[in-house]
This record gives C-alpha cells, structure tokens and sequence, in this order.
C-alpha cells in the first residue's frame, strides 16, 4: 500500500439528511484516504442543517482529484457545499491596526514562534507608530493617514495592497469602521476583536459604559466583520470579573489581557479551518 504523503481538510455544509457521514466517509475510504480527525453538528436532526469538519491523510494529488469527483456526485444529490484545503497552506494575512499595540504584539509573538499557522503578509495603520516595529519582525510597514474627506481614498489604496496578497484581514484594534464597499469586498474575510462582551456595549468607550454601568464582568469578542457594526458572527469570546473598587484604567488593563487571547484563538481557528458560518452564527469546531 502507498504510504500517506499528504494532508488535506474538508469542510460540509448541507441540509441535514440520513447517509451523510456514511456516503462522505465511504467517498475518503475508495480513494485510501485516512480519517484523522472528525467532528459534524446538526443545528436539528429533522429540519436542520448539517456541518462536518474532517481532517484526512491521503495518497497526492491523484487522490484529491478522484475525491472531488465523488463529492461532486453527492453534491448533485444533497446539495451540499464542501470546500478541501491544504493544512500544509498557510493563511496570509494583514494586520490592520491604530494606537494600541497588545493585540498586534500578540500575533507577531504567536506567528514568529509558530503557535499561530499564518503568515503576516503586511501590516496597515492609519498611525505611523508601528513601523519599526513591523522593521524588526520584517514584515511590510504601510501608514495610510485617515480623515473624514480621505476615507474612500484610503480604502481604495488598502484594497490595492490587499488585493490577491491575502486570504484574511485582521482588525487588531482598528478604530476606524469599515466602508459596505471595503466590507462586500472580504466576506467572512475580516476579524475584528471588540473590547466588550457583546451584544453589550456595542460601539465605542465600552469600558467607560461598563463602568458607569457598574458591571462585575468585563469580556472581549472576536468577531466577523459585516455592515452592522459589531454584530457579525461571533468567533470567541472571553470575561474576567471586576470589583466595585475598579476604576475604568483598571477594567482596560484587564480587558487588553482578554482581548489579545481571544484574538489570536479566533485567528487560529479560523486559519485551522475550525469556523463555519451558518447565518448571523458560527459553528466552532475546537
């Protein structure tokens, strides 16, 4: 028998239906694939929606090729969707980011020491303070100053360095909203991590809200980005308690802690291939 010299994922989407994990498990065994991880979910067994998330060992490129033809087969009788991708393929990504550091520094820290599998094509602010630092861990600096009567222009000179150069955006604490046109653009292509357990305290100042709210936990969630602000599909989310003797510095010094964890696992996931988006909700599997 061929040794394994390959790795691959594939991803399901369909309407839940009998004989779906047994015709896609029979499609891997004709072509010698091996099942190394599997995990599916029914959002209702009668009128739901099926997802599975399998990783698989397999024989090349002939391998995968027959694989498609199978699927495609069951794709014209379930109507299912699927997507493969190659585990071995690493994500490139750009880094959007304005005056705080601690979610950037976070994935350049994980990226550089291998705990997060992307590759950070560039980073883009609209403050000029991180270039030597971006110098340092070599990656492409890009300072694009944003104004009310600039905003288009800016978004048209990002798009430009983004176009065909990245598979993800990441919002690490850009505190500027996206255009519907930029947004349109990346679909379920951009993270954001927002400084508050949502749906709480959407928009802006949200830990001076949650002060003045009197809240005993404070959290941050790392989300998709879609033309309601903060209220794209929710990837991770974390809390901390507080007391009634913390001040609003006290809940941001512990909310940065919350943000760039959560960050950076919504990140891995998603280059993992972990995340499914079904409506305005994700099914995670970690």
């Amino acid at each position: 028998m061929l040794e394994y010299n390959a790795q691959a994922r594939l991803l399901v989407s369909c309407k839940d239906q009998p004989g779906i994990v047994a015709n896609i498990s029979s499609a891997l065994y004709q072509v010698g694939a091996n099942i190394t991880e599997s995990a599916q979910f029914s959002t209702d067994p009668t009128d739901g929606m099926f997802f599975m998330r399998i990783a698989f060992d397999h024989h090349g490129l002939h391998a995968l090729t027959e694989l498609n033809r199978h699927l495609r087969g069951l794709q014209a009788s379930t109507k299912m969707t699927y997507r493969l991708t190659d585990p071995n393929h690493r994500l490139r990504i750009a880094i959007f980011v304005s005056r705080e550091d601690h979610c950037l520094m976070e994935l350049l820290w994980q990226q550089r020491t291998n705990m997060l599998p992307v590759d950070i094509a560039m980073i883009i602010s609209n403050h000029d303070l991180y270039e030597k630092t971006a110098q340092e861990f070599s990656i492409p600096f890009h300072y694009i100053p944003i104004t009310k009567d600039t905003k288009i222009d800016a978004e048209n000179a990002q798009h430009r360095l983004l176009e065909s150069r990245v598979d993800l955006i990441v919002l690490a604490r850009y505190m500027q909203i996206l255009s519907r046109q930029m947004i349109a653009r990346y679909p379920n292509k951009i993270i954001n991590i927002h400084h508050s357990f949502l749906p709480a305290f959407i928009g802006a100042r949200p830990y001076e809200r949650a002060y003045e709210r009197g809240v005993k936990i404070i959290g941050a969630t790392a989300h998709y980005v879609t033309d309601e602000l903060d209220a794209g599909p929710i990837i991770e989310q974390d809390i901390t308690r507080v007391k009634h003797s913390d001040d609003v510095a006290s809940l941001k010094k512990m909310g940065r802690l919350i943000e760039k964890n959560v960050l950076a696992r919504a990140v891995k996931w998603h280059a993992e291939d972990r995340v499914l988006v079904h409506n305005n909700k994700t099914i995670v599997f970690t």
